[in-house]
């Protein structure tokens, strides 16, 4: 992982509770914390993405011009690779982890959504070809 944000991706989600947005990321999806100034903000990263978890006190939780307030949730989602997507379902729903659909299969591989405290949602993406190993 490089430490040099202008190498990474950054995606940024509103979230209602930073730390608990914190705690689900680092906790359950193999995020590292970066940088935390909870209430407001804190940046997390897997690889090169870093995660921007904003809450309703940052700056990107002011409202816009019109009067409408950023807000989680949606269908817009980061998308993370797994080499066992029925053995990370286990492990998650074990966790109680909320997922909005059961694993879908697809020509390029299968995939769920989860989603994280505040409502946004994650996709876990296994691709095609890559078969699951074997549970124990």
């Amino acid at each position: 992982m490089t430490n040099d944000p202008s190498d990474m991706v950054s995606v940024r989600y509103m979230v209602d509770d930073v730390e608990a947005a914190v705690d689900f990321y680092t906790k359950h999806l193999g995020f590292t914390l970066r940088m935390s100034a909870a209430p407001a903000f804190a940046d997390v990263a897997r690889g090169n993405l870093r995660l921007l978890l904003s809450g309703p006190t940052s700056s990107a939780g002011r409202p816009m011009p019109d009067g409408e307030v950023p807000s989680p949730g949606g269908w817009n989602r980061i998308h993370l690779i797994v080499g066992d997507i029925a053995a990370e379902v286990d492990r998650l729903h074990a966790a109680g982890v909320t997922f909005r659909n059961d694993i879908v299969k697809g020509p390029g591989g299968q995939q769920i959504l989860l989603t994280d405290p505040a409502g946004n949602v994650v996709e876990l993406f296994q691709p095609a070809g890559e078969e699951s190993r074997p549970r124990s």
